[in-house]
C-alpha cells in the first residue's frame, strides 16, 4: 500500500492564506517503524504519518507544534480522489475566512468538532462538505483538482480554495473528470451521533440492479461489505441504509449522469441530512478492494476472502470507502487491524461464491458456454429481464415462507389454468428489454449526432411497442386469482400508461411499430413522425421516397438491359446494393459486366454495386440525415413531455419480469414431473432427483429419499467410487435452492426447512493463484463453514482430509463433525474414512447411509465386477477395497492391479 509522510498541523492563526497540501514521494517498503501499528494508541511511524489502529479505535492526526518545520504550516493528505465540491455563493465568499481560514464553531482552528471519543470525526458546519475542512485553501482557486496516485503519486502542491455547499445540488454538467459533494443544508444535526461512511455502487448495463456496498463506522473498526440484486425501485438498498444511518454516502460520479439518476435520487430522496460525495468511477476498482481487505484485514477474520473474492461490486465499493476515509481522515489503518465481514441481503439466503460454483448454478464448471446449469434448466424465460431476474434469485435465493408460497401459488395457478398460461407467455415474449430502455430513454446526449437521433426515435418507438402491450397483459392477467397476480393487475391499471401512449401517438403514426430487419425498421424511424407537423420533414420525406424509388428503377433497367435477374437489396453498412442468383455459365464470358464493382459471391448469390447506385446512396443517406435530424427535434420535445410520468414504466419492467420468471418455473415444470415444495421444520424428500443430471442424460435418474430433522440432523455418507455420493448431495442444495425460489422440485413429494445459508465443501482442486494446495484449500473452506454457518444452515461437505494422510484426515474429520454436531444445522457428510461411521455411537443425531452396490461375476472372464445402482440405504457400506475395484474398471494394467491388491492385503495384516 502507498504510504505518505504526514507533517505538520492545522492552525487556527494562518490568517487568511489557508491550508497548503505538501505532497512527497512514498516509501515503497515498510519500514520497522509499523511495527508499532499493530499496538494502537496514538504512534505514528517512521515517517511520522499518523495511524490510526483497530485495537483502541484512537486517532492522533496532528501534532502539537509546527517546530522543525521551517515554520511551515503543512498538512498531507493520504490520497487523491479527484472530488469537487459545488461552488459557494457570492455571499458566503465574504465571511468564510473571518476566523483565519477556519469554519465558524470549529475547535481552534482545526476545523473539525470535538468528539468525546479521540477518533476523528470531520463534522461539517452547515451546507458544507468534509473535504470542505481536509481542501487546500488559497485565494486564487476555486475547486480541488487532485491527480490521480496510482498513476504518477503525489509529487505536485495542489491549491485551492475552501468551497461551500448551501444548499443541496442536483445533478449538473461538470468536468467529466470530477466528482462533486451533496450536502444537505441541516446537516449538522445529524453528524453529532451518525459516524458510518457507506459507499454504494451500482452494475452498468446488463449488470444494471447489481449492487454493492461497502461501510465503515469511525468509532468502530470494522467493515461490512454487501453485494445483492436489487429491483428497479432499490428497496433492498434503502433498507440496508437506513439500518445502517450513514453519516456520509460516497458514490461514483457517474452516477448521477443522465440515465443513471435512479439510485440517485432515491437515496438523497430518502436521506436528507446526509451528506453526499461523489468520487471518480476509477476508484471503484474490486482489485484494489481485495489488495484493502487483504492487507487490513485481522487473521481472525481473513475466511472473508473466499466469501468475497468474486462479488466485484462490493469490492469497488471497499476500495472507494477505505481510500477516502484514508483521505478525510489524513491516516491509515494499521495492517490486519480491521475486522471485515459480508453481510448478505435481507430476506434472502447467503450462497457464497464457491458454493455457486461447486453447484454450478448460474455456470458450467467444465465449459462456461453450456447450459448444464440450475440456470440454464430453469431458463424458459422470454426477456432479458425475466432471465437476469431468475439468475440473481437462484444466487439469492428468499427466506421468507410466506413470500416463496406466494410465489408457489402464482405457479400452481399458472399450471391448472392454460388459458391464462399461454396468454400470458404470448403478450410477455413480445416485451423488449424494458429496462434496457429505461436507461437509454433518461440518458440526454451531450452531443447531437446523427447516430444519437437514430437512437433517440428507435427507442420512442420500442417504448411505443412497450406501452402498447400494456393492455393486452392487463387482458391476460384479468381472470387471474392468486393475491401476487392480482397486485400486478393492479400495477399496471395506472393511468400513467395511458398518458404516456396518447401523448406518443399525437405525434407519431398509429401504424409505426417494431419490427425485424434493418430496412423495416429505417422506413419505420423515417415515417414515425405524423404527417403535417413539419412541413420540411415531409418534403424530405417525400425526396427521401423519390430517391429510392429511382433506386428501385434504376436496377430494374440494369436487370433489363443485361438481360439478367437482378433485385434490389439492403444492408445497414452497405445500403442498397443489387443481388443476383445465378450460375457462372449464365453469365456472358463467364463475368458480370464491368460497369458493376465491389462483387462478391457466396455459392451462387452474387452481390455488387455500381457507381451510379454509389452516388444514389449518398444522396440517400443524406436525405435520411434531414428526416433523422428533424425527426429527432420533434421526438426531444415529446420526450421532455412525458419524463414526468415516465417512473410507472419501472413498475412494468419489474411486473414483466417476475411474470417472465414465474412462466419459466410453469414451464418448467411441463417439461418434466416436478412437485411443490412445503416449509416445514423437516427436510423430507420422496424419490428426488437432480434436475440437471435429467437435462444431461435425456432420461429420468435414479431417485432417493432424503429425510432430515433437529433430532437427525447429520447424516454420513459412505459407498464406493463412483456409486453416486456427490451426485445426491448437490441434488440436496439444488433442490433446496429450488424450493426458496419458488419453483416446483424435482421429487415425489419434499418438505423444506428453511435454510439461511448453503454451504459446500466440494473439490480437490488446489488454488495456484492464492498459493493454496489441496490440503491447504479444503481447511479455508472448512474454516469459512464453521465460522459462519448457523442453526438455520444447510451444509455439505464432500470428502474432508483427502488431501493428507489417512491418520491426520481422519482426525480432523472426526473433529469438524464433532464441531458441527454442536449446531442445528443439517449437514450431509460423505466420505471414504469408515472409521468415522462410528461416531453415531456417541451422538444419537448422527444417521448413517451408504449407496448400494451389487456383485457381477462375469462367465466368460470369470472376473467379479461391481454394479453400481445408485439407490441410498440405511448404515455404511461394508464394501472393501472398493478402490481397487474401481480401477479395475479403468485401463491400468492387470498386473499393476494384482500388485496393488497384494500390497494392500500385505499392509492391512500388518495394520491388524
Amino acid at each position: 500500500m502507498r504510504r505518505w509522510a504526514a507533517v505538520g498541523a492545522i492552525l487556527g492563526e494562518c490568517g487568511g492564506r489557508g491550508l497548503v497540501f505538501v505532497t512527497e514521494p512514498p516509501p515503497t517498503v515498510p519500514d520497522p517503524g509499523d511495527a508499532a501499528m499493530s499496538r494502537g494508541g496514538s504512534e505514528t511511524n517512521a515517517c511520522g504519518r499518523p495511524v490510526v489502529s483497530a485495537a483502541s479505535g484512537s486517532y492522533t492526526g496532528r501534532c502539537s507544534s509546527t517546530s522543525g518545520l521551517g515554520g511551515r504550516v503543512e498538512e498531507l493528505p493520504r490520497y487523491t480522489l479527484g472530488l469537487l465540491q459545488t461552488p459557494r455563493s457570492a455571499a458566503d465568499s465574504t465571511g468564510d475566512l473571518s476566523s483565519g481560514g477556519v469554519r465558524p464553531g470549529s475547535s481552534s482552528g482545526a476545523g473539525l468538532a470535538a468528539s468525546s471519543s479521540r477518533v476523528k470525526l470531520p463534522v461539517p458546519g452547515r451546507g458544507e462538505s468534509y473535504l470542505g475542512d481536509k481542501s487546500s485553501c488559497a485565494e486564487n482557486g476555486s475547486m480541488l483538482n487532485f491527480t490521480s496516485s496510482s498513476a504518477q503519486g503525489l509529487n505536485s502542491t495542489c491549491i485551492g480554495k475552501l468551497p461551500l455547499s448551501t444548499s443541496r445540488s442536483i445533478c449538473r454538467s461538470r468536468t467529466p473528470h470530477m466528482g462533486y459533494s451533496v450536502t444537505s443544508s441541516s446537516a449538522v444535526s445529524v453528524h453529532t451521533a451518525a459516524s458510518v461512511i457507506v459507499a454504494v455502487v451500482e452494475g452498468r448495463g446488463l449488470a444494471r440492479g447489481e449492487v454493492g456496498m461497502a461501510s465503515i463506522d469511525l468509532k468502530n473498526p470494522e467493515v461490512i461489505l454487501s453485494q445483492f440484486a436489487d429491483n428497479t425501485t432499490y428497496a433492498k438498498v434503502i433498507t440496508k441504509l437506513k439500518i445502517l444511518t450513514p453519516l456520509e454516502i460516497i458514490m461514483p460520479n457517474t452516477a448521477c449522469d443522465a440515465g443513471n439518476t435512479k439510485l440517485f435520487g432515491l437515496i438523497t430522496e430518502h436521506f436528507k441530512n446526509v451528506t453526499f460525495t461523489t468520487v471518480q468511477r476509477k476508484y471503484f476498482n474490486e482489485t484494489k478492494g481485495l489488495e484493502y481487505i487483504e492487507q487490513l484485514c485481522a487473521s481472525e477474520f481473513s475466511t472473508i476472502f473466499m466469501e468475497v473474492q468474486s462479488k466485484y461490486y462490493c469490492l469497488a465499493a471497499a476500495a472507494a470507502l477505505l481510500k477516502y476515509v484514508e483521505f478525510i481522515q489524513n491516516s491509515v489503518y494499521a495492517p490486519k487491524s480491521l475486522k471485515v465481514r459480508f453481510q448478505g441481503s435481507e430476506k434472502t439466503a447467503m450462497i457464497d461464491s464457491s458454493s455457486a460454483q461447486n453447484l454450478e448454478l448460474v455456470t458450467n464448471n467444465r465449459d462456461s458456454r453450456n447450459g448444464h446449469t440450475l440456470f440454464g434448466v430453469l431458463n424458459y424465460t422470454k426477456t432479458p429481464g425475466g432471465s437476469r431476474r431468475l439468475r440473481s434469485n437462484i444466487l439469492e435465493p428468499l427466506v421468507d415462507a410466506e413470500t416463496i408460497n406466494t410465489r408457489l401459488d402464482c405457479v400452481q395457478e399458472l399450471l391448472q389454468d392454460e388459458e391464462l398460461f399461454f396468454g400470458l407467455q404470448a403478450v410477455i415474449s413480445k416485451f423488449l428489454d424494458t429496462e434496457q430502455l429505461l436507461s437509454v430513454l433518461v440518458q440526454i446526449p451531450k452531443q447531437d449526432t446523427v447516430k444519437t437521433a437514430e437512437s433517440k426515435i428507435t427507442n420512442l418507438i420500442y417504448l411505443k411497442h412497450t406501452l402498447e402491450l400494456v393492455e393486452p397483459l392487463k387482458a391476460a392477467l384479468r381472470s387471474c386469482n392468486t393475491p401476487l397476480l392480482k397486485a400486478y393487475y393492479s400495477s399496471l391499471e395506472d393511468r400513467r400508461f395511458g398518458i404516456i401512449l396518447e401523448k406518443i401517438t399525437t405525434v407519431i403514426n398509429d401504424d409505426t411499430r417494431y419490427t425485424k430487419g434493418c430496412l423495416s425498421m429505417r422506413t419505420q424511424k423515417c415515417y414515425a413522425v405524423k404527417p403535417n407537423i413539419n412541413e420540411f420533414l415531409d418534403i424530405a420525406r417525400r425526396t427521401y421516397t423519390e430517391i429510392v424509388d429511382d433506386i428501385a428503377g434504376m436496377i430494374t433497367q440494369l436487370a433489363e438491359k443485361y438481360n439478367l435477374p437482378m433485385k434490389t437489396s439492403f444492408s445497414s453498412a452497405r445500403g442498397f446494393f443489387i443481388q443476383m442468383n445465378a450460375d457462372c455459365s449464365t453469365l456472358p464470358s463467364g463475368q458480370l459486366p464491368s460497369e458493376f464493382t465491389k462483387i462478391t459471391k457466396m455459392k451462387n448469390t452474387y452481390s455488387f454495386t455500381s457507381a451510379d447506385l454509389i452516388k444514389m446512396n449518398e444522396r440517400c443517406q443524406e436525405s435520411l440525415r434531414e428526416i433523422y435530424h428533424m425527426t429527432y427535434l420533434i421526438v426531444c420535445k415529446l420526450l421532455n413531455e412525458i419524463y414526468e410520468h415516465i417512473h410507472c414504466l419501472y413498475k412494468l419492467s419489474d411486473t414483466v419480469s417476475m411474470l417472465d420468471m414465474l412462466l419459466s418455473f410453469a414451464h418448467v415444470c411441463t417439461v418434466s414431473d416436478y412437485v411443490r415444495p412445503e416449509f416445514t421444520d423437516t427436510l423430507a424428500i420422496k424419490q428426488g432427483w437432480h434436475p440437471i443430471l435429467e437435462k444431461i442424460a435425456m432420461e429420468k435418474p435414479v431417485s432417493n429419499n432424503t429425510y432430515l430433522t433437529e433430532g437427525s440432523n447429520f447424516l454420513i455418507i459412505t459407498g464406493p467410487n463412483m456409486s453416486g455420493k456427490s451426485t445426491y448431495l448437490k441434488q440436496i442444495a439444488l433442490c433446496q435452492i429450488m424450493a426458496q425460489i419458488g419453483s416446483y422440485v424435482p421429487a415425489e413429494y419434499c418438505s423444506f426447512r428453511i435454510a439461511e445459508q448453503i454451504f459446500t465443501r466440494i473439490g480437490m482442486d488446489d488454488d495456484i493463484e492464492t498459493n493454496a494446495s489441496t490440503f491447504m484449500k479444503e481447511m479455508k473452506e472448512i474454516t469459512y463453514i464453521m465460522q459462519n454457518a448457523n442453526d438455520k444452515s444447510l451444509i455439505i461437505i464432500d470428502e474432508l482430509g483427502r488431501g493428507t494422510s489417512a491418520e491426520e484426515g481422519i482426525g480432523i474429520c472426526y473433529a469438524a463433525c464433532e464441531y458441527l454436531l454442536n449446531l442445528k444445522a443439517f449437514t450431509l457428510f460423505a466420505t471414504h474414512f469408515l472409521e468415522l461411521c462410528h461416531i453415531d455411537a456417541l451422538y444419537p443425531n448422527v444417521e448413517n447411509y451408504h449407496f448400494e452396490v451389487q456383485h457381477v461375476r462375469s462367465s466368460a472372464l470369470k472376473k467379479e465386477k461391481i454394479a453400481y445402482t445408485y439407490t441410498l440405504s440405511k448404515g455404511y457400506t461394508e464394501e472393501k477395497n472398493y478402490g481397487l475395484k474401481a480401477a479395475e474398471v479403468s485401463s491400468l494394467p492387470p498386473s499393476i492391479i494384482l500388485d496393488a491388491k497384494e500390497i494392500t492385503n500385505h499392509i492391512a495384516k500388518q495394520i491388524l
